[in-house]
C-alpha cells in the first residue's frame, strides 16, 4: 500500500499521553503539553531600548539643540522625573520612560555640558519599547506541541512561568532479531554481524521525545520472540522490532504477528524498506521494521516518526522533527523504483541561492555508511528517475 494509506491505518491506533509539570531547568528538549500564556504584559512598561536621553521629539527637530538635564532613570530603579519641553532625562537600557518623553536620543549622539546636554543626532521614537508590544497579559506565547528550545524556555520565563507542563516520554521497546547478530564489542563467529539497528532506532526515538528501552537480542526462535514481545508489551507503550518481517522462512516477526497478533498492514510501496509491518501485540502497537540498516532507518522516518508525532501532539512546524521537506536540484543521476516511492540517499548543500544534491555512495540497503555520507533522501515518485538538473522533492535530514 502507499505510505499515505499505511499512515491512515496506523493513525487509527493510539497510545495514552501523560503530562507532568517540570521546572524550566528540567524542560530543555521536552515537548510542551499545553499552551503557555503571558502572566503579565511584555514589556511591563514603556522602556528605553538604548542608553541615552529621553526627550520630546519636537524639541530635537533642529541641529545643535541644548536641553536641560532633569535627572536619570535606570533599569530596576526609580523612573526619571517627568520631561517637559526643553528638558531631557538620562536613561539606561531598560529604564522606564518618564512622563512627557516620546523619543530616545542615543548617548553617542550627545555631549554633556554641565546641567545641559547638546543633542547632535536624531530623536528616535522607535527606540522606546512599548508596554505589551511583545505579548499582552493572557496572550498565548507558546502553543502546545512545540519542542522547548533555549529561546522558547527563555520566553516561558519572560512570561512568568517557573514550571511548564510537558509530555511524559512514552516508553518504546526496541528489539533486534536474528541468529547472526552479536552485540558490538563481542567476538564474531564466521557468519556473525555486529548489531547496530537498535542504537540508531533508540536515538531516533529519543529525538522525538520518547524513552527508548533497548531489549536484548532475540534469536530466530518463536518461543524466544513471543516471550520478548510479551515482556515488551507489559513494560512499554510501543514496540519496534528490526528484522523478521519479509517473506523468508525465518521471518518470524511476521509469522508470529499473523498467527497470534493483530496485523493492520504489511508491506508499503517504498524502496528501500518495502516490507514493514504494523499491528498490535497484546494490545500494544508494534512496528516491524526490516533488518537492513538503511531500510530500518527509512521506515522509521516515513512511518514511525509521523505516527509518534501524531500521538504525542507534536506541533506540525515547531515540534521535534527528524527531517524537512525541501526542493533540490540534482547534480547526479538517481534511479527510481518501478511502482515504489524511491528514497535514495543524497547529500544536500547550498549552491548560490538554491539547494543541490549529489550522490556520494552506492545505494545498497545494507550500506549504513551511505546514511553518514548523505544528509537527505529523494522523494522520487514511483517509476520516475532523476536526471542531472531535475528539481525534485527531498527530505533534508536534521
Amino acid at each position: 500500500m502507499s505510505v499515505e494509506r499505511a499512515l491512515e491505518l496506523a493513525g487509527a491506533v493510539s497510545i495514552p499521553m501523560a503530562t507532568e509539570e517540570v521546572s524550566l531547568d528540567e524542560a530543555h528538549g521536552r515537548v510542551l503539553a499545553d499552551p503557555l500564556c503571558a502572566l503579565a504584559d511584555d514589556p511591563r512598561f514603556d522602556n528605553s531600548a538604548m542608553d541615552g536621553w529621553a526627550v520630546r521629539a519636537s524639541d530635537c527637530a533642529g541641529e545643535g539643540v541644548r536641553l536641560r538635564v532633569v535627572g536619570t532613570g535606570q533599569a530596576g530603579g526609580a523612573a526619571a522625573p517627568d520631561v517637559c519641553s526643553g528638558e531631557a532625562a538620562r536613561v539606561m537600557t531598560g529604564a522606564a520612560i518618564p512622563e512627557g518623553a516620546d523619543a530616545i536620543v542615543m548617548v553617542e549622539d550627545s555631549e554633556v555640558d554641565g546641567d545641559e546636554v547638546l543633542i547632535t543626532g536624531p530623536a528616535r521614537p522607535h527606540y522606546i519599547r512599548i508596554r505589551g508590544e511583545n505579548l499582552e497579559e493572557g496572550e498565548e506565547g507558546l502553543p502546545a506541541g512545540v519542542e522547548l528550545t533555549p529561546p522558547r524556555l527563555a520566553l516561558a520565563g519572560t512570561m512568568g512561568h517557573a514550571t511548564v507542563p510537558v509530555i511524559v516520554p512514552p516508553k518504546v521497546a526496541v528489539i533486534s532479531t536474528g541468529d547472526e547478530l552479536v552485540p558490538p564489542g563481542e567476538p564474531l563467529g564466521e557468519h556473525d554481524l555486529w548489531e547496530s539497528n537498535t542504537h540508531a532506532l533508540a536515538g531516533l526515538c529519543h529525538r522525538l521525545g520518547c524513552q527508548p528501552v533497548r531489549f536484548p537480542l532475540v534469536i530466530d526462535e518463536l518461543d524466544a520472540l513471543r516471550a520478548a514481545l510479551t515482556r515488551a508489551a507489559e513494560e512499554c507503550d510501543v514496540i519496534i522490532t528490526s528484522g523478521g518481517v519479509s517473506m523468508g522462512d525465518w521471518d518470524l516477526v511476521r509469522r508470529l504477528m499473523e498467527t497470534e497478533g493483530d496485523v493492520r498492514f504489511w508491506r508499503v510501496h517504498i524502496r528501500p524498506g518495502g516490507p514493514p509491518l504494523f499491528g498490535l501485540w497484546n494490545g500494544t502497537p508494534l512496528f516491524g521494521l526490516p533488518g537492513n540498516p538503511v531500510s530500518a532507518y527509512v521506515v522509521f522516518l516515513m512511518l514511525v516518526a509521523p505516527w509518534l508525532a501524531l500521538n504525542l501532539g507534536h506541533h506540525p512546524e515547531d515540534g521535534p522533527k527528524l527531517a524537512d521537506r525541501v526542493r533540490v536540484r540534482l547534480l547526479d543521476e538517481v534511479k527510481g523504483a518501478p511502482g515504489k516511492l524511491a528514497l535514495k540517499r543524497i547529500h544536500i548543500t547550498t549552491e548560490g541561492d538554491e539547494l543541490v544534491a549529489r550522490v556520494r555512495t552506492h545505494q545498497g540497503s545494507g550500506n549504513l555508511a551511505s546514511l553518514v555520507a548523505g544528509n537527505g533522501l529523494t522523494l522520487l515518485p514511483a517509476g520516475s528517475d532523476g536526471e542531472p538538473g531535475d528539481i525534485i522533492d527531498a527530505l533534508w535530514l536534521r
